[in-house]
């Protein structure tokens, strides 16, 4: 009962927000399968005439819809930049081939005897075409568009990756803010969409002829109407357009604090941190939220804003294990701490460089960097039991995977499994409290923020010191979770607000507190 009344609270509270995820939820439902309609039905009407050209249509569109959804965003990112467009055209495509199969199918399915009867009537091909087959296939052309919405409906909580709004905002910032409130606010409404949009064109699908097309009619109004809302909520407003991440967007030391601290409100688009510093560099965002280690911060010559009220917490990298794991793998702390020290923010900074911008492999990186610091040994047999280390899904944790997992096969007999790519603090701390990994590599302001959540009060004591930080969560996460924080790596990735180099000079703007100042003049 009181998960349902917290779940509801935070729903109450954030009714505005919810409202506008899923009207632009639907917005880029509705658009992009009007665009597949307009695309699908023509495209199979084509190929019922012209058979041989079926099988490579058929064939193409079902080609795209076994890219990975988050692939195929990636894919339209250069070519259509971040917002609305790739969303809906990542949608289109995926919505294509049921369409295009249905009204295929449908038409070729028509009796020939009624085809017969229609031509002994004197009509020609055309009139054959939407007097007869047609009215005849549209039961099943409505699956096919039944099957596109309801396929659209969970492809598009994606697209707040790149920008373009909708419940997957709630999804994903719930995901890394290890929040469930949240999860559950973008997840529910998703679903409920899928199936009242299912059931709505279900029921068209059994209506006669007359019936449908009113419907139809009133169906396409609002198509436009919630397409023209997604449109009109989606446009960028204020003086600087910002771009932050789902999980920047939910935490203290983010977007709330911004807000509460500095006074900064400035309706950020919510963007993916795979795409957020291309987005900068290329003028379609002018501050993002990134990371004070990350290689591209060089690279695409952006400048980190002064934190002159310091509302981000030191970020240490470290090894979070069980106790219990400690005591199960001999030695195990030991080669861990290995790496204690050793790598410092400019050292990171490189790294990052090297497979952000260089493009090498983690397992590459990791390797170099330990033969240069005398840390490299040849991989032992590896006839231990197994260990699995996890990672979070940006380049920095997928190096520090590859040189734990060199450093512990070099170093004893057990062998390694890595299971990278787990997606935000949610994910990997639930995976390793369900011992799905053994360990994965933490950040102390992290650990403080998002996964211990203190007061107000015991965050201002600590949060100002990076030792009090570390020793602080060192504490409670052994009491709370029985998990030891290992000695820290070294380095301090901390968030940052960030701005083009030649933006930032032009408008005078070194800190965070001249960049309210900046916003807040009319």
């Amino acid at each position: 009962m009181t998960q349902q009344q917290s779940l509801w609270q935070f729903m109450v509270s954030q009714h505005e927000k919810l409202f506008l995820q899923i009207g632009q939820h639907l917005g880029l439902t509705f658009l992009s399968l009007l665009l597949a309609i307009v695309v699908g039905i023509p495209l199979g009407i084509l190929i019922s005439r012209r058979r041989r050209l079926s099988s490579p249509v058929l064939g193409a569109a079902g080609i795209l819809q076994t890219v990975p959804s988050i692939a195929l965003l990636g894919f339209m990112i250069p070519l259509f930049g971040i917002g609305m467009a790739p969303a809906i055209v990542a949608l289109l495509i995926y919505a294509l081939l049921p369409i295009i199969r249905n009204t295929y199918t449908g038409i070729t399915g028509v009796d020939p005897t009624v085809i017969e009867a229609a031509t002994a009537l004197g009509m020609n091909k055309t009139q054959r075409l939407f007097k007869v087959e047609f009215p005849l296939a549209l039961p099943v052309i409505i699956a096919g568009i039944r099957t596109a919405a309801v396929i659209n409906v969970g492809v598009a909580t994606l697209a707040s990756f790149v920008a373009a709004g909708g419940l997957g905002e709630f999804i994903f910032g719930g995901i890394s803010l290890n929040n469930t409130n949240m999860i559950l606010a973008g997840a529910i409404p998703a679903a409920l969409l899928a199936v009242i949009l299912d059931l709505v064109i279900g029921y068209l699908q059994k209506s006669r002829l007359q019936t449908l097309r009113r419907t139809l009619c009133i169906i396409g109004g609002m198509f436009v109407l919630t397409g023209l809302f997604f449109v009109v909520s989606s446009k960028p407003e204020g003086k600087i357009i910002a771009g932050f991440t789902p999980e920047f967007m939910g935490r203290q030391d983010g977007d709330l604090g911004l807000r509460s601290v500095y006074g900064l409100k400035l309706n950020p688009l919510v963007v993916s941190d795979a795409i957020m510093y291309e987005a900068a560099y290329q003028g379609k965002l002018d501050l993002i939220s990134g990371y004070s280690t990350d290689g591209r911060i060089k690279a695409f010559d952006l400048v980190v804003l002064g934190d002159d009220k310091t509302i981000f917490p030191p970020y240490y990298a470290a090894p979070i294990i069980k106790t219990q794991t400690l005591k199960k793998f001999p030695g195990l702390e030991g080669i861990l701490n290995l790496l204690a020290g050793k790598i410092n923010d400019s050292i990171m900074t490189g790294l990052n460089y090297k497979t952000e911008l260089l493009k090498q492999t983690p397992e590459k990186v990791a390797k170099d960097f330990l033969v240069e610091n005398g840390l490299y040994k040849k991989a032992n047999p590896g006839t231990g039991e197994t260990i699995r280390i996890g990672s979070k899904i940006f380049g920095e944790q997928y190096i520090l995977a590859e040189i734990y997992k060199m450093l512990i096969e070099g170093s004893s007999n057990y062998k390694v499994e890595t299971k990278t790519g787990l997606g935000g603090t949610k994910i990997c701390f639930d995976a390793l409290m369900n011992d799905a990994i053994d360990f994965y590599p933490e950040y102390t302001g992290t650990g403080l923020l998002v996964l211990l959540k203190p007061s107000a009060q015991t965050i201002e004591e600590v949060s100002k010191d990076s030792r009090k930080t570390f020793d602080y969560v060192q504490r409670e996460f052994q009491k709370q979770y029985q998990l030891q924080w290992l000695k820290p790596i070294g380095f301090n990735n901390a968030y940052a607000l960030m701005m083009r180099r030649d933006q930032a000079k032009e408008l005078h703007i070194s800190t965070i507190s001249e960049l309210s100042e900046y916003c807040a003049k009319k």
